[in-house]
């Protein structure tokens, strides 16, 4: 099998696999780089065990095939998106500089600026391993993401016991007053789960955008996340020329803790009480605002 077939039978991939037609180097768990007849390498996402829950990998496909379209940001083009196996080119990594996340910082603003015709996304979302309601919203943003991206993983993270009860009323405080917060902007095309694992520095010196939950958001959201768990390299450097290239409405950096706030609820939802403290320490962030 070469890229040509592979584009021709992207369906094939699996039984090629099977038969160990292909070479296949594990990267990760659940991830390998496949190597070709022609010498193409591929990057493959299989779940981990058993078949992976419905439409996650499409969901994976349709918000990579959306952020590339933009034709702002390196994206890698999804070759294979089949209900249980995703294939995309591959990138060698490589090291962060600063003139990559000059670039970066530049193509993102780029991104969120070709917009999106509503908040929300037209395929169901996934995030991590669990749903994400990407039912379109054409409202204020702030009702929106109170209502698709803080909610739900409220009431899991609360089921679980993962969060406390004054962190509930936390937020349940911050979500009844959070047009106050908020800053009103058309929907923007945004990854969606931005953190610094899913910005891949790569060996061509450009920093590309993988594993995305994307959809129309606010801007600020994305920018916030880079920050999370430790921050992504050179941010300053990202966040600069950012601003130059599309500035952000005044207040933004005490907005952060808002941003941040449906990923670390996720992060309580999916992985339990770790996060917990991280959450409360956000929402408390919020409120002083």
């Amino acid at each position: 099998m070469d890229l040509a077939y592979l584009r021709a039978h992207p369906e094939h991939l699996p039984t090629f696999l099977t038969h160990q037609r292909i070479r296949e180097t594990p990267v990760a768990g659940g991830v390998s780089r496949l190597t070709l007849d022609d010498g193409t390498s591929l990057f493959a996402k299989s779940w981990p065990s058993g078949p992976a829950p419905d439409g996650m990998f499409a969901a994976e496909a349709a918000g990579l095939a959306w952020l590339r379209s933009s034709e702002t940001v390196p994206v890698p083009e999804v070759l294979v998106a089949l209900p249980d196996l995703l294939a995309t080119e591959w990138v060698q990594p490589g090291e962060p500089s600063r003139q990559a996340a000059e670039t970066f910082g530049r193509s993102l603003a780029r991104l969120h600026r070709s917009g999106s015709d509503a908040f929300g996304a037209a395929w169901p979302g996934w995030i991590g391993p669990l749903p994400l309601d990407n039912t379109p919203g054409t409202g204020a943003w702030a009702s929106w993401f109170a209502t698709r991206r803080l909610l739900p993983y409220l009431k899991i993270s609360a089921d679980r016991g993962a969060i406390s009860e004054t962190d509930v009323t936390l937020i349940e405080q911050i979500i009844k007053t959070l047009e106050g917060y908020a800053v009103s902007e058309p929907p923007a095309r945004i990854h969606g789960d931005l953190w610094p694992g899913n910005l891949l520095w790569a060996a061509d010196g450009r920093a590309w955008l993988v594993d995305p939950a994307a959809h129309g958001g606010h801007r600020e959201t994305d920018l916030a996340t880079l920050s999370l768990f430790g921050g992504v390299p050179y941010l300053d450097v990202i966040l600069a020329a950012y601003r130059e290239e599309w500035p952000l409405a005044e207040g933004w950096q005490a907005r952060v803790p808002l941003h941040q706030l449906h990923l670390l609820l996720v992060h309580t939802a999916a992985f339990g009480g770790g996060y917990r403290d991280a959450v409360r320490a956000a929402a408390t962030a919020v409120l002083r605002f």
